[in-house]
């Protein structure tokens, strides 16, 4: 959950007004903290989420049927943000989720979640995170410089990725990793998993 999200949910649950200076103090954070985190579109670890449920007394993770989720948690899946991680197993649990956390939530979609590994997408993806996947569809297309998960030669990437009419432009967060361009034949090695609709970040 991002912290925009996050004022306008509390007040809501809370009954008051709540505003980012008041987020920025109960976090242990600057106000000028706070709106760097704005700034960058980071997330709120789960932790920090705990610290506003306690000081205003609402649910915001949810543990309920009508806050939560069960989604396919493959624990042995590292989606490299960097050179690639091949995938060893895919053993499953199913594990609870807040919809909080995942970006226009909808029980008609598919979602998972794995882990990142690699620091080519921070500081918006962290390696260790947690992240939630929407499946798409094969016939589905590719947005714009949205982060997506995919196979790429029998290894998995997390990466913005653009599309032109015969190539597609692959980019890291992190300047010191150069885009990439995957095109002609090699297009055919690619296999979008999903879209990364949510991170939790539980550091």
């Amino acid at each position: 959950m991002k912290i925009k999200e996050l004022t306008s949910l509390v007040t809501q649950k809370a009954g008051m007004a709540v505003n980012q200076s008041m987020i920025a103090e109960i976090l242990g954070v600057t106000r000028q903290t706070i709106s760097n985190r704005i700034k960058t579109d980071s997330e709120l670890t789960v932790s920090e989420l705990m610290k506003i449920e306690e000081r205003f007394h609402i649910n915001l993770i949810g543990t309920s049927d009508n806050n939560s989720v069960l989604i396919d948690y493959y624990q042995d899946v590292f989606a490299s943000c960097g050179d690639g991680n091949i995938v060893f197993s895919d053993d499953k649990t199913q594990v609870s989720v807040s919809k909080l956390f995942i970006n226009n939530y909808s029980s008609k979609k598919k979602y998972s979640l794995i882990n990142a590994s690699g620091n080519s997408m921070s500081p918006f993806i962290n390696s260790g995170d947690k992240l939630l996947i929407e499946h798409k569809a094969g016939n589905e297309q590719v947005t714009d410089d949205k982060i997506y998960v995919f196979c790429y030669k029998n290894e998995f990437f997390v990466k913005r990725l653009s599309k032109n009419i015969d190539e597609l432009i692959v980019k890291s967060d992190n300047e010191d990793y150069r885009p990439r361009v995957i095109k002609d034949e090699d297009l055919n090695s690619v296999n979008i998993i999903g879209e990364v609709v949510g991170i939790i970040r539980t550091v």
